[in-house]
């Protein structure tokens, strides 16, 4: 039998090799991405000086409150994030852990996934400008519409920026004042036709909404429960699957509507 010292030293041998390999774990870098609430723009405002959205060939007009899209901050395909700081994302609020290629096209360098990033923007912005337009039956021929937003990528913004380019024209009265002078968040992405489509990340844009004085979300319908996980103390979920839907809940939503507007 072994004596009480023996055993301890055993014990402490073999605790040694499962120490060395909670320490190499512990470093060693894993494929995720660590993405967290980003930052937010005012479609209907500037940026760098700029309108976001500026129209010629239709009557504009004076727009109230704001129109917020929304975005996440993920760490980049070269980061190799380790297991504590893996660790740390996985049980708080505020963070999220997503595979990586999950977040960026496997492969590619920093600057390529940038270059991507700004080929899916410029692809949303001309598919919110049809959108848009269709939505107020107005010819694209006669109607000039340009977006500028610096330093985001991706196309979770071409929703707000249908409901931006709405917002500002008069149209044929199908259009206009949609904030009800409110600040308004929301995220997803357009088809011309104007079909609204889930973008992911959707509890953090929650988060970066409400630090942003957010009132209202307009959610993509499919990912109602992802928003609700997270959601600000008193802000409303509205769903949505297409334009139209958007804009009939945000006239409702104005004029005391209730029962027209949709909830998750």
């Amino acid at each position: 039998m072994l004596s009480r010292l023996t055993r301890t030293r055993a014990l402490a041998l073999c605790a040694l090799p499962v120490a060395a390999l909670f320490a190499v774990v512990g470093l060693a870098p894993l494929p995720y991405a660590i993405a967290q609430p980003g930052s937010t723009a005012d479609v209907l405002g500037a940026d760098e000086g700029r309108p976001v959205i500026t129209v010629s060939g239709a009557p504009v007009r004076p727009t109230e409150g704001k129109l917020l899209m929304t975005t996440i901050v993920a760490t980049g395909p070269s980061v190799d994030n380790d297991f504590a700081t893996v660790a740390d994302a996985w049980f708080r609020a505020d963070r999220a852990v997503l595979p990586r290629d999950s977040v960026y096209p496997p492969g590619k360098s920093d600057a390529e996934v940038e270059k991507h990033n700004l080929g899916q923007m410029k692809e949303s912005q001309d598919a919110a400008t049809m959108a848009a337009l269709r939505h107020l039956k107005l010819d694209p021929k006669n109607v000039r519409v340009t977006l500028h937003l610096a330093d985001i990528g991706g196309p979770s913004a071409g929703f707000l920026f249908s409901l931006g380019i709405v917002d500002k024209l008069a149209g044929d009265g199908a259009g206009g004042d949609l904030t009800g002078g409110r600040t308004i968040a929301g995220t997803g992405t357009i088809e011309p036709d104007g079909t609204v489509g889930a973008v992911g990340g959707v509890s953090l844009k929650t988060q970066a909404a409400g630090r942003d004085g957010a009132s209202v979300f307009l959610v993509p319908k499919a990912e109602c429960s992802e928003a609700e996980a997270e959601l600000p103390q008193g802000m409303r979920l509205i769903p949505v699957s297409t334009l139209n839907d958007a804009v009939s809940s945000l006239k409702a939503l104005e004029r005391g509507q209730e029962a027209q507007i949709p909830s998750c």
